[in-house]
Parts: structure tokens; sequence; C-alpha cells
């Protein structure tokens, strides 16, 4: 009976720590299900969660697009500039730039010189007035406004033959005055020294004559009524010699250095080159105070693109 006893409580002890056994496994499988699960959905919450963030981002970039868009296309009509023929480069890239920003605008630029391009804003010819100098007091008292947009360095260019390589401030101004009319004085071949200048009239001239205060004192052999004429007859001339926009300068003509410094961009915003002017678009009256496409040509000339295409047509920004 004893042993029948024993193996009883024996039996019983198995049976009771099997089931113990079934229980904790049942368990830990149980946490273990849970467990998933809760990660299961929270991976699943914090997908959910991104992709209505990235789709959030999505709509408020493409509203945003929208209204740029919309912006772009909601303005039209036209613009019209004109003035100085060196600014001819710059104004023309400005007009294709800004009508590829706004398709149902457009923008055009005639080259009549700085002065007639003032006249032109003041008589209300035009909406800009485009000149390569200074605006005079004349100017500014009848209501033109200066807006500077861009810095353009002059350069002093021969034709390609010619020998000599740098002029002083003061052999410069010797040459365009007529005291010294042969290159030999200079270094040179002896040969006679062709002035060539531009007309009365245009910035460049004025802006040039200016700076080296020479103003009505000029000999010149030829006048020419643009930046690219100048240039022309310089590379066709032995012994020519004239002055140009920096942007336009190429590889027909010699550019000079002066008292030894290099017309680069780097130089004229160092201040060691000493022939550089104002690229300004004259408006009759404050900005503020023309109408609304005028006033987005300038945002868009003084933002960091508009800047960015002064540079690209070789001249200095204003920012």
């Amino acid at each position: 009976m004893k042993l029948r006893k024993v193996i009883t409580l024996a039996g019983t002890a198995v049976i009771a720590a099997g089931m113990m056994a079934g229980c904790s496994s049942q368990a830990e499988e149980t946490t273990a299900a849970e467990t998933t699960t809760a990660a299961e959905t929270t991976t699943a919450e914090e997908t959910t969660e991104a992709e209505t963030t990235a789709a959030e981002e999505s709509s408020e970039e493409a509203e945003g697009g929208s209204e740029a868009a919309a912006a772009n296309t909601d303005l039209s009509g036209s613009i019209s500039m004109s003035g100085s023929t060196s600014m001819e480069t710059f104004a023309n890239a400005l007009c294709e730039s800004f009508m590829n920003l706004y398709p149902n605008v457009t923008v055009t630029a005639e080259f009549t010189g700085s002065s007639a391009g003032i006249e032109s804003v003041l008589s209300g010819a035009c909406d800009i007035g485009n000149s390569s100098r200074n605006l005079t007091e004349e100017e500014i008292g009848s209501g033109a406004v200066e807006n500077i947009v861009a810095i353009d360095g002059i350069a002093v260019v021969v034709d390609p033959a010619n020998t000599v390589t740098d002029l002083t401030k003061d052999q410069l101004i010797d040459i365009y005055t007529g005291a010294v009319t042969n290159w030999s004085e200079f270094g040179g071949e002896s040969s006679p020294i062709i002035v060539v200048g531009r007309e009365a009239g245009s910035g460049t001239r004025s802006a040039f004559e200016e700076i080296l205060g020479i103003e009505d004192q000029c000999a010149y052999a030829n006048e020419l009524d643009s930046t690219g004429a100048v240039m022309a007859r310089v590379a066709s001339t032995p012994g020519a010699i004239g002055y140009i926009s920096l942007d336009v300068l190429d590889d027909s003509v010699k550019a000079l250095t002066l008292d030894g410094v290099e017309a680069t961009a780097e130089n004229i915003q160092a201040g060691t080159y000493f022939l550089s002017r104002p690229f300004v678009m004259a408006t009759n009256g404050e900005i503020s105070e023309q109408n609304e496409l005028v006033q987005a040509l300038f945002d868009y000339v003084y933002s960091e693109e508009g800047q960015d295409l002064v540079s690209s047509v070789g001249l200095i920004t204003v920012q």
C-alpha cells in the first residue's frame, strides 16, 4: 500500500510538472505573439505616418509649384527698353531669360545710344532707358532714376599685329588728345596711331572721356555708332586703337593692359583697373512707381538668378 501511494504521488508530481511546463510554454508563446503583433502594429503605424508625411510634403511642393507656375502664366504684357549699344549683350540675354520665365510677357530692346535711351524713357516712348554711364544731373532733375544693375569694364584694344601691350593712363590721354601720334613713342613700330571712338551721346564715350578727364578734347579719326563697329574697325585697321565694353571683347582684337593691369572682372572689383562704369536701367520715377511688369523685371535682375545672368555675360554684379 505504501509503495502504491508513493508511485501515485510521484505520478501526480510528474503530471503537475508537465502541466506547469505546458502552461509556461504557452505563456511564452502568448507573450511572443503579443510582442510580434505590437511590433508589427508600431511598424505599420510608422509606415503609415511616414507615407502621410511624404504625401503632405509632395502635396505642398506640388501646390507651391502650381502657384509659381500660375504666377508665371498670370503675368502678361510687354516691356520695352531702349538705349546703350554697349548693353546689347546683357539686354538680349535678359530679354530671353525673362521671357522664358514668364512666357506670356514680351520684352524688346532697341540700341540707340545711352542719351537717346534716357530721352525715350523720359518722354514715355519706352519703359526703361538703358545707359552705360551714370545719369547727368539734368536727366535726374527731369525725373530719371538711376538703377544700377551691373558694372562693366572698358577695354582698350588695338589690332592684333600691334607689338605694344601696355599703356599708362597718361599715355592713353596723350593718344586720345593727339599729343602723341606714332606707336614708336611707346616702343612699338613706327606707324601712325589711328584713334577710334564712339559717337557723341554714347555712354561708353562719355564714361571713357570722363574717367580720363578729356571731355571734348579727343582727336578722333573715326567716330562710330556702336561697340561692335569700333571693334571691327580696330581689328581691320593697322595702327588703330579703340575702346569697347569688356563683355563683348573677343580674339579679333588685342586688349592692352593699363598701368600693368589686365582688364578683368576681378581687377575691376579690386579697384586696380581704372576704366570701369555702371550699367544703368533708368526709369521715369522710382521702380515702385512702375507697372507690375517692369517691377517684376527689376525683381528678377536683382535676384540671385538675375545676378548670375549678369556674371554669365562677363559683367560684374552689384549684389
